[in-house]
């Protein structure tokens, strides 16, 4: 028998791991002295729902060679098979069928087995109740003949039914089934344990020594702090945490089960190797020393920097030699020939103070006139940014406040062709030359560059570009000590957050719960200061998540990107639309603080994919199944239901970028541009809205924009507005208003339409200022506010117009809303099936303006 069985149990939930993984899986635990791997998908046919078949000609090449690979780097294989959910204990069909199929992998080279009697019912069927007195005496029958079918080898481990406390009945010192298992199986079986709950959040020495005294011999933990199959949307990067290292002296052995992502486990099986070299004791110097866990992940994280930097296929080959030939000339500055790259230099982010910089509100900047979409495209200039981090920009900040960027949306391609390009190289977030636009005004901080840098003419194309909020984002391909050290920060133990996402949750409570400082009826204070010096900081933080995302994106291994990119996905996600309502709040609550908390303390549990996972022991009241992302999304207004964020990445990993913030006046000549592209791509007659480029944008926008400017959100994309969603917080005053100030006005400007009858497509515009428009009070009651999405018709990610109308449902919540409606063409079916996922619905009774107009409406 080895001496303590260490390493690793894939005993997953979920879709198993591939061969050449397992084959990788096995380097690192011979690197790091682990030295047994257990076989145990659950979601393996024939290792639990057709245990009974043996495996195929082709297969056991598979499994053979599988055990082989194991062997060869000193790993101890260890085949498990889960036959309790329809075995019947007392057949001698079954129990031949049981050996004959282990007695096949016996054959493979295998000499270590477990037998699983996890997550099955204690019900026996007739036959075996006539034959066992309990369901205990059953499982060690089987056990006990098959233990010695085997020849007792030296590693067979049997799992019991109630293998935590929380499944104990009536209690672990108390139950009659353990007590059983403890008498009656072969003292030479381990017992396989998971602690007080499915997911143990600490395994003490007295806990062990608990279940020891009822099972009569040490117990192998099956460790399940970072498995992950439980929650689609949750991963675990954090290091091994909540196990002392005495405990390898009171235990038959660890393994643990990961995350169902094999890449996301680098830190956790290489931190479980330095907990059990801790434990070990007087092998090497780390091991004369306690384990700590934050060592354990510094050393983690400066070796899996040199994996991650690895240019690998998602199958995890090396790219072809022309690959990394190309990879190597775009990264030759920052990639050595082998593909590696060394932790750099700088210092690691370990406080929140890293990810929430202090920096100082911003002044009002100086308005320009912003460029069309198309004019963006071809005339935006060319710029060079020195590199700077998100820490060393604040605190630069307190002589040259700088503004949070846009940073997702910035791009380094210097031509229109190369958009959507999926290589490209990542960087930092830089500070830029003040910029007249829309970002200037006190959305944010003012933008900053170092003197010199405009109109450089060593600069060449493709080094720079300035957006609409004057930042560039350089891109290098490769990932840095702060940026895993982050990655592990955001998705960290399933009990407790990394510091720096702590604090940054902590953060956003901070401006939503005091976002009275900067509402509608406050004057200017030094309170109003500290909100905006800290909301600034909030949006750098989120700027910083966001430019993580792009540069784990653009990294060379696909192996890496591909296993971790949904997660990183989400969370940037979700951070577009709360920086955007975090921007939102600056100035334009309209309730005071008593009536504001009405939405600030309404949150609760979403009850589908956020519901509480109960895992057995009181837990923090953040443990729920949305993750990270689901708990930003919690602080939201619109928090009532689970489809809002109920959004799939896209299949494909890509660096196309957006971003969305408030409506400034500045946006309106490039929403005019969208507007006509929209109308223009749905209409093929040429006449009089061409002459009139204000036409379509007055008809469709201008009353939102001028009525209702703070119910207005803009969408960028690398090359500009790609599109906006508006909205009317109180429809009978916005039509009030219209009659009386708006309709006027483009009556004036827009003469009307001599014919009366077989109105052009212009005509039919012009006349809508000649309209009196109006909606019923049964549908005002219900849904008092209304809302209008514009999207480019280039826009391909529907989840990016999600989050416009997310941001927009959220600010119309925060003033008090209670339910939104929108007017939809029965003909736009993607518009009315995009409608329909966010929870809104086909109001039939509804009165419309027009035979093809549908109503749709959702409470809030």
């Amino acid at each position: 028998m080895l001496p303590f069985i260490c390493g690793i149990v894939e005993g997953f939930y979920g879709r198993p791991w591939s061969m050449e993984q397992r084959m990788v899986l096995f380097k690192w635990m011979q690197s790091w002295g682990l030295n047994v791997y257990m076989y145990g998908p659950k979601d393996d046919l024939k290792h639990r729902l057709l245990w009974r078949e043996t495996y195929s000609a082709e297969e056991s090449v598979q499994l053979k060679a599988l055990v082989l690979g194991a062997q060869e780097r000193g790993v101890e294989f260890v085949y498990a098979i889960s036959p309790g959910q329809d075995i019947t204990f007392s057949s001698s069909c079954d129990l031949a069928l049981l050996k004959q199929k282990l007695r096949q992998v016996k054959g493979f080279g295998c000499m270590a087995f477990a037998i699983l009697f996890d997550d099955i019912d204690h019900a026996m069927c007739t036959t075996d109740k006539g034959t066992f007195s309990s369901f205990a005496h059953a499982q060690t029958s089987v056990a006990n003949e098959i233990y010695r079918y085997l020849g007792e080898p030296p590693v067979f481990l049997f799992c019991p039914t109630e293998y935590c406390s929380s499944l104990c009945y009536p209690s672990l010192s108390k139950s009659y089934y353990l007590k059983v298992i403890g008498d009656d199986l072969h003292p030479g079986i381990g017992v396989i344990w998971t602690g007080t709950s499915v997911v143990s959040k600490e395994i003490t020495l007295e806990s062990v020594q608990e279940i020891q005294d009822v099972i009569k011999r040490r117990p192998l933990i099956w460790d399940n702090l970072h498995a992950n199959d439980y929650a689609q949307k949750r991963v675990f990067l954090g290091p091994y945490k909540g196990r002392p290292s005495d405990l390898v002296t009171k235990l038959h052995g660890m393994l643990l089960n990961p995350n169902c992502e094999l890449e996301a486990n680098y830190i956790p099986i290489h931190t479980l190797a330095t907990w059990y070299r801790s434990g070990l004791g007087g092998k090497g110097d780390e091991s004369c020393r306690p384990y700590c866990p934050n060592e354990a992940l510094n050393l983690a994280l400066a070796d899996w920097v040199k994996e991650v930097n690895r240019p690998l296929c998602p199958s995890r080959q090396l790219l072809k030699e022309e690959v990394e030939g190309q990879l190597r000339g775009k990264l030759s500055n920052v990639v050595p020939q082998n593909g590696n790259i060394e932790p750099t230099a700088e210092k690691p982010c370990t406080s929140t103070t890293d990810l929430l910089p202090q920096c100082s509100p911003s002044k009002e900047g100086k308005a320009g006139d912003v460029p069309s979409r198309r004019e963006q495209i071809h005339e935006r200039p060319e710029t060079g940014t020195a590199h700077r981090s998100v820490k060393e920009e604040a605190e630069s900040g307190k002589t040259q406040p700088s503004r949070p960027g846009d940073s997702e949306k910035d791009s380094p391609l210097s031509a229109p062709e190369k958009r959507g390009a999926e290589r490209v190289r990542a960087g930092d977030l830089d500070r830029t030359k003040p910029l007249s636009g829309p970002s200037a005004g006190k959305e944010g901080c003012g933008v900053t560059e170092p003197d010199g840098a405009e109109g450089d003419p060593e600069r060449g194309e493709g080094e720079g570009r300035v957006s609409l909020t004057g930042r560039t984002l350089l891109l290098t391909g490769a990932m840095t000590l702060a940026d895993l050290r982050l990655m592990a920060d955001l998705f960290h133990l399933p009990y407790e957050h990394g510091e720096e996402t702590a604090g940054l949750l902590r953060e956003l409570h901070w401006l939503k719960t005091y976002s009275d400082f900067v509402s509608v009826s406050k004057v200017e204070s030094k309170k109003a200061e500290e909100w905006r010096a800290r909301s600034c900081a909030f949006q750098l933080a989120c700027d910083r998540i966001v430019q993580l995302y792009r540069q784990f994106i653009s990294s060379s291994n696909r192996a890496i990107v591909y296993d971790l990119y949904p997660y990183l996905w989400d969370i940037r996600n979700t951070l577009l639309v709360v920086k955007a309502f975090v921007m939102w709040l600056d100035g334009r609550i309209e309730r005071d603080i008593f009536s504001f908390n009405s939405w600030m303390n309404c949150f609760q549990w979403c009850r589908t994919g956020s519901a509480p996972v109960v895992l057995g022991v009181a837990g923090g009241t953040w443990i729920h199944r949305g993750g990270l992302a689901g708990e930003f999304q919690m602080m939201l207004p619109v928090t009532n239901s689970s489809e809002l964020f109920n959004q799939p990445p896209p299949l494909f990993p890509t660096l196309k970028s957006y971003t969305i913030r408030p409506f400034v006046h500045e946006d309106k000549k490039a929403l005019y541009s969208v507007c006509r592209d929209i109308h223009n791509t749905k209409s093929q007659e040429k006449d009089a809205a061409d002459i009139d480029t204000d036409l379509i944008g007055d008809r469709f926008l201008g009353h939102f924009l001028t009525l209702c400017p703070d119910y207005c959100f803009v969408l960028e994309d690398e090359e500009g507005a790609c599109g906006c969603a508006c909205g009317a917080l109180e429809v009978r005053s916005f039509l009030k208003g219209c009659e009386a100030a708006w309709y006027p006005a483009m009556q004036e400007k827009y003469s009307k339409p001599t014919a009366r009858d077989n109105l052009t497509p212009t005509q039919e515009l012009m006349m809508f200022f000649r309209q009196k428009s109006s909606f019923p009070d049964s549908l005002l009651y219900r849904f008092p506010s209304l809302l209008q999405l514009n999207v480019h018709p280039q826009l391909l990610d529907s989840s990016e117009a999600r989050n416009l109308v997310i941001c927009l449902m959220s600010a119309l919540k925060a003033n008090g809303s209670q339910g939104v409606f929108c007017e939809l063409k029965a003909s736009n079916k993607q518009a009315v099936e995009l409608h329909v996922s966010l929870g809104f619905l086909e109001l039939p009774g509804a009165e419309v303006s027009t035979r093809e107009t549908v109503i749709f409406g959702r409470p809030l």
